[in-house]
């Protein structure tokens, strides 16, 4: 039986926040934002025009679930954006105020730079060589 991932958790501070940070910064759709039981939603973001995995905006309802926020992979680089045109994408980030990291870099295997969301996990966008 094929199987593939189709949705990750990411835990955030504020559904709104997150929410405006990956759908107006990012570009990315929002899928799904409904009302669920006790105050909490279901907010899913994908990249546009993608079918791969989404996002799951889960805001903390916990002390050790806000202890995660921005430090879901040990402050490993855990998300990775590909894109089919670094320069264009890189650019639009930029002009929304995303803060990258470091300057574009040229690896063997395409072009990347990591940028951070507004909690401090940190992204990978990345153009891979042809």
């Amino acid at each position: 039986m094929p199987q593939s991932f189709f949705l990750v958790t990411l835990v955030v501070d504020d559904y709104d926040r997150a929410k405006a940070f990956y759908c107006d910064a990012l570009g990315f759709d929002c899928l799904a934002d409904e009302a669920q039981p006790e105050g909490k939603r279901w907010v899913v973001v994908r990249p546009k025009g993608e079918e791969g995995a989404a996002l799951l905006l889960a805001q903390a309802a916990s002390n050790s679930q806000r202890a995660a926020i921005g430090n879901q992979t040990g402050g490993r680089v855990g998300f990775f954006l590909k894109t089919d045109d670094f320069a264009r994408d890189h650019a639009a980030m930029k002009a929304k105020r995303v803060r990258f990291l470091e300057e574009p870099r040229h690896e063997v295997y395409g072009t990347v730079a990591v940028f951070a969301d507004p909690y401090g996990n940190t992204w990978d966008l990345i153009q891979h060589s042809s």
